[in-house]
């Protein structure tokens, strides 16, 4: 069956918030994707200076337009902010400084760039007022995934209410150190209403006991596995770019920060993924419905 990776911000040495992306570099992208055993993708756009997002959304909805081998691959564009938390370790790799607070109007500049690609919309509940943001993007037909964020369990039920339907990558987007107690991750489990969860099934986003107990504790029909590969995806150890950060990936594979402050996405193919679940007793019938099935779903508005 094959994958869909609803959250892709480069591969194999291809970064596609990088503002020089040429058509051949992402047709190789795409290709590496298939040749390494994934399927389709939404290639993920982050958090910068928003004439930057603008262009890069357009660009990537140009040579898709253009291309029938980048048609074959990217199933669409994942936004990934700019309306996050601004705070500490809910902030995660994005730059501070291009962090807004929602708004219709400037979403409606990022769906306009992106010229009906976008699909998947990662914003912090608590940054949209009276949640106008999150409204805007559902009459779009476009999926809302909390990320990057903090809501209290109220703000985040009243999120679900006005259409909020995914969480993106449960258990990172946030600090190392949290409340034992309240603290989002708990929000989420106990948030029923939420249709779909993220997590990133690497090996070193989340520590596989920790894993495990998530896709327990929420059930393979609600988990959706992503990669969040950046260029350094498929590459070994080096020195890396993710829209203009440096990404340093060592011996280990994880991806940091040039401080090692904080991971900086992954390197993780999707069949890295597959392994990691497999590897936690997932049948290969639920390896699919978290890699292929349940992503389909999800962006389908099933």
């Amino acid at each position: 069956m094959e994958p869909l990776d609803l959250q892709l911000n480069g591969y194999k040495g291809v970064d596609f918030n990088a503002d020089d992306l040429t058509l051949d570099r992402l047709r190789h992208a795409c290709a590496a994707v298939r040749a390494d055993g994934g399927g389709r993708i939404l290639a993920t756009v982050i958090t910068d200076r928003l004439d930057r997002m603008l262009g890069r959304i357009a660009r990537l909805a140009a040579f898709h337009a253009e291309d029938a081998t980048v048609r074959d691959v990217v199933a669409g564009v994942h936004v990934e902010g700019p309306f996050i938390s601004p705070l500490p370790g809910y902030v995660g790799a994005h730059p501070v400084a291009h962090v807004l607070p929602a708004s219709p109007g400037v979403t409606q500049q990022l769906l306009d760039a992106g010229e009906g690609l976008v699909r998947l919309f990662t914003l912090a509940p608590e940054c949209d007022e009276g949640l106008a943001t999150t409204r805007r993007l559902v009459v779009a037909g476009v999926m809302v995934s909390a990320g990057h964020c903090d809501p209290s369990l109220e703000q985040l039920a009243r999120a679900v209410d006005a259409g909020l339907s995914g969480f993106t990558h449960l258990g990172n987007g946030c600090p190392l150190l949290l409340h034992r107690h309240d603290n989002i991750i708990q929000r989420v489990l106990a948030t029923d209403g939420l249709k779909w969860v993220m997590v990133i099934p690497d090996g070193v986003h989340v520590p596989l006991p920790a894993l495990g107990n998530l896709i327990r504790c929420l059930g393979v029909e609600r988990v959706i596995a992503v990669t969040d590969a950046t260029a350094a995806a498929g590459m070994g150890p080096g020195r890396y770019a993710l829209a203009g950060q440096d990404v340093i990936v060592g011996d280990d594979g994880a991806a940091w920060a040039a401080d090692r402050s904080h991971l900086v996405g992954s390197t993780a193919t999707m069949a890295r993924v597959r392994q990691v679940l497999g590897s936690l007793g997932l049948s290969s019938q639920d390896v699919d419905r978290l890699t292929a099935i349940n992503p389909a779903r999800a962006i389908a508005g099933a």
